[in-house]
C-alpha cells in the first residue's frame, strides 16, 4: 500500500512541475522590432529606420526574418508570399509573429490583435497606408482627428484593399 502511495505521489508532482513554461496570468507577450541602418523592405526597398512610426515585421517558422516599411507592405507579402519566394514561405501558416509598430506612441504591438486606419490624411513612405493602432478607441480618436475612413481589424484588411492603396485596382 505503501509503495502505491508513492508511485501515485511521484507521478502526480512530475506532473505538476513537468510544464516548464508555465506563465502567470495576465501577462503580454513582448514585441520587438531590431532594425539597423542597413535593414530594408523587402517589398518597397526602403531603409525602415528612417521611419520608424511605420516599421512592421514578420517571422517565418523557418527562421527568416522580413522588415517592411509599413503595414501596406507587410500585408502585401503577407497576402502574396510566394511573389517573394526566396524567403520560403507558402502560405500565412508559415508565419510564426507579425509585429507592427503603434503609430502614436512608436512601440511594437501584435499586428493580429491592432486595429487599422484606413483613408486618413496620414501617409507613410509607400504612399496611401493603413495606420495600426493598439486599441480600437485609439483607433477611432486618430480616425476622427485625421479623416480616416474605416477602422478595420487585422482579418478586415483584404488583399483587394492592399491593391486599392497601391492603385491597382
Amino acid at each position: 500500500m505503501i509503495k502505491k502511495i508513492l508511485i501515485v505521489v511521484v507521478l502526480f508532482s512530475g506532473a505538476l512541475f513537468a510544464n516548464d513554461d508555465v506563465k502567470p496570468f495576465n501577462v503580454s507577450p513582448k514585441y520587438f522590432l531590431t532594425y539597423d541602418k542597413n535593414t530594408t523592405c523587402l517589398v518597397r526597398h526602403l531603409k525602415v529606420y528612417k521611419e520608424p512610426k511605420w516599421v512592421a515585421k514578420i517571422e517565418v517558422r523557418n527562421g527568416k526574418t522580413v522588415y517592411f516599411s509599413s503595414p501596406k507592405s507587410m500585408f502585401e507579402f503577407y497576402f502574396r508570399p510566394g511573389k517573394w519566394f526566396d524567403v520560403g514561405v507558402k502560405s500565412e501558416r508559415d508565419f510564426s509573429k507579425i509585429v507592427v509598430t503603434n503609430y502614436n506612441n512608436m512601440k511594437p504591438i501584435n499586428a493580429e490583435t491592432a486595429y487599422y486606419v484606413y483613408g486618413s490624411h496620414i501617409t507613410s513612405p509607400a504612399g496611401d497606408d493603413l495606420v495600426a493602432l493598439e486599441s480600437k478607441d485609439e483607433a477611432e480618436k486618430f480616425s476622427k482627428k485625421y479623416h480616416g475612413q474605416r477602422v478595420l481589424k487585422f482579418d478586415e484588411v483584404s488583399d483587394a484593399l492592399i491593391r486599392l492603396l497601391n492603385g491597382r485596382i
